[in-house]
């Protein structure tokens, strides 16, 4: 059923996009008072006048956040675990633990810093920590004995991470893409931290051209944990803005899509879907060198508005859907990771169920120009 879900909304990524407007192309209006941010999207990168690159973006897709404030919170919602074990995904064990999550929710930093910025290349380090918290309803006692709903309850999760971006332009129109990144993600705290037991990795490159200042494509391979487990994805990105520069797509799947509607430089709204995922290791159900992971992958369907409040600051209201595409424990012999893709048949050590609920993210921004 869940990736049956996936699969539709991937397919209504590659729907038609609006039609193209007859009419010959002109310039957003910029508001009252405001500067129009988008002129310097317009620039083509030179390199001494010799030879010409192409710009990272086309025009008016939504700002680059160089550094982010926010916080995610979702709504009620049934959790249900099995036994430890050993599983096929569509196995049926009896519920061991079930509670009500009254609210699941945290922080989430972010910040991207530009390294190096030339006509050439364009690198950029960045750096995130997203913290969940949990609480549950019957709250279970913590012993040695208490299983993954007293952990979550007790500890909750967290990512904390670095990663690196570079974009290469190849020539006036082409470019490549990469991306990596390395995470602490788990329910360890900062008091009691044994890093390297928590380390995860990912990494992205893309191939792709910019035919004009309305239009970018590329394809690529990723090393990614978006669908909770290890796994390498195809790549596809496309963005498109149309003539009349009031609607838009941005897409980077599997990992998100939406369609853009900008309503002047300093506002837009985005309509469709983000998959987020990642393993997290849990300490007290770990034995020894062995690793217990929870392969945690949500896909959230969503619509989400964007205004600027002054000058390169700029706030966001997100609210929706989170649909729960994998919440299944694994355990990683000596702590190594496999890859099990979708026709592994390797068995999970815990099936887990969630609820679907709706959920709000609020956040606060620095963007790029």
């Amino acid at each position: 059923m869940k990736r049956g879900i996936l699969s539709l909304i991937w397919a209504a990524a590659w729907l038609p996009a609006p039609a193209l407007s007859a009419q010959t192309p002109d310039t957003l209006p910029p508001a009252a008072s405001d500067e129009d941010y988008s002129q310097y999207e317009q620039v083509q990168f030179a390199d001494d006048g010799a030879r010409s690159y192409c710009y990272p973006k086309i025009l008016d897709l939504a700002p680059q956040r160089f550094v982010s404030i926010g916080w995610d919170a979702q709504a009620l919602y049934r959790m249900q675990s099995s036994a430890l074990g050993e599983y096929q995904g569509d196995d049926d064990p009896a519920v061991a633990e079930e509670s009500d999550v009254r609210y699941t929710g945290g922080l989430r930093l972010t910040a991207n810093v530009p390294v190096v910025s030339r006509n050439s290349v364009v690198w950029q380090v960045g750096a995130n920590y997203w913290d969940v918290r949990y609480d549950l309803n019957p709250v279970f006692a913590l012993s040695e004995s208490a299983g993954l709903h007293a952990r979550l309850a007790d500890r909750g999760l967290r990512t904390l991470g670095l990663n690196t971006t570079v974009f290469k332009p190849l020539d006036a129109k082409q470019f490549l893409y990469v991306q990596a990144g390395a995470d602490l993600n788990g329910d360890y705290t900062f008091s009691d931290f044994q890093p390297l037991r928590y380390l995860r990795y990912s990494a992205a490159v893309v191939w792709g051209k910019r035919p004009s200042d309305y239009k970018q494509w590329g394809i690529g391979l990723s090393r990614t944990y978006r669908v909770g487990e290890l796994n390498y994805l195809p790549v596809l990105l496309f963005n498109w803005t149309s003539p009349n520069r009031k609607w838009g797509v941005e897409t980077l799947l599997p990992a998100r899509a939406h369609v853009r509607r900008t309503f002047s430089p300093r506002s837009l709204m985005l309509a469709g879907f983000e998959l987020e995922g990642q393993s997290y290791r849990i300490e007290a159900l770990s034995d020894g060198d062995n690793s217990f992971e929870i392969r945690r992958s949500e896909l959230r369907i969503r619509l989400e508005y964007q205004r600027q409040i002054a000058g390169f600051f700029w706030v966001s209201a997100q609210t929706g859907l989170r649909n729960d595409w994998r919440f299944h424990g694994d355990e990683l012999e000596g702590g190594r990771d496999f890859f099990r893709g979708f026709f592994g048949d390797q068995p999970y050590a815990m099936l887990n169920n969630l609820g679907n609920a709706l959920y709000l993210n609020i956040g606060v921004h620095l963007v790029s120009p």
